[in-house]
């Protein structure tokens, strides 16, 4: 019988291969998303794993941050504070997720509010 991983496993895996390629530097940080079942988190990251600005529908106390206008409202608001912090471009770092759905929406909703990448 095949052993099947458990998809987070395999998520992990899949992150872990596209770390190998994207790092944030100081002028260019990475934009990390990780998204659980009813929440959806963003973290702007230097290359000395230092956590410069974050957001989540946690702290946005989203009734429903598990879905997409759960996923824009943070990806608007994590571009806002990047913009205080003076910083304008980023390296978009998927977390192993496939780019879609509130993936998808989050990394839309920063571009639209001022981030590039």
């Amino acid at each position: 019988m095949i052993k099947k991983e458990s998809s987070n496993v395999m998520r992990k895996i899949r992150h872990t291969r596209v770390r190998n390629k994207i790092a944030g530097t100081s002028e260019v940080p990475r934009l990390n998303v990780f998204r659980s079942n009813n929440n959806i988190f963003a973290q702007i990251i230097d290359e000395k794993q230092t956590t410069l600005v974050s957001s989540s529908s946690v702290e946005l106390k989203i009734n429903n941050g598990g879905n997409v206008e759960g996923a824009k409202l943070v990806g608007a608001d994590i571009a806002k504070k990047a913009k205080k912090a003076k910083i304008t471009k980023v390296v978009f770092d998927r977390g192993g997720y496939l780019y879609h759905g509130r993936v998808k929406a989050l990394a839309e909703a920063a571009r639209e509010n001022g981030l590039e990448f």
